[in-house]
């Protein structure tokens, strides 16, 4: 398995990789892979990450069938970070709704607002 030359993993042997919707450029969440991880990303055309707090890997929607098709994928400058192109089919966010970034800074600074889409319940 080929992998892209010259991708800078951290201490730690990941490297961050934000997920896109494909069809509409919506950031949907950001999650972290290994080398094995990046390795089956491109082998399978499935997102695949390594979860900091589980020590293992994960399949995005393996367990809640919210999978994310992988239709592109890009290394910024300085090759430490993955931009990860996705269709997404369901919740990208563990908390059922479309993204994790769900949550609004309101104007006066101190607080947040719901403003994204919940698909279903938290998973």
């Amino acid at each position: 398995m080929q992998i892209p030359q010259g991708l800078k993993f951290d201490s730690n042997g990941l490297i961050p990789a934000v997920v896109q919707d494909a069809s509409n450029n919506e950031v949907l969440m950001v999650a972290y892979m290994n080398l094995a991880a990046v390795e089956h990303t491109i082998s399978t055309g499935r997102a695949t990450f390594w979860s900091r707090s589980r020590q293992k890997f994960w399949i995005k929607g393996e367990t809640s069938g919210n999978i994310q098709v992988v239709k592109e994928l890009f290394v910024d400058c300085d090759q430490d970070c993955l931009l990860v192109k996705v269709e997404q089919t369901g919740a990208a966010c563990h908390e059922g709704y479309r993204s994790c970034f769900f949550r609004q800074v309101t104007d006066s600074g101190d607080t947040l607002e719901i403003i994204g889409e919940k698909l279903t319940e938290s998973y």
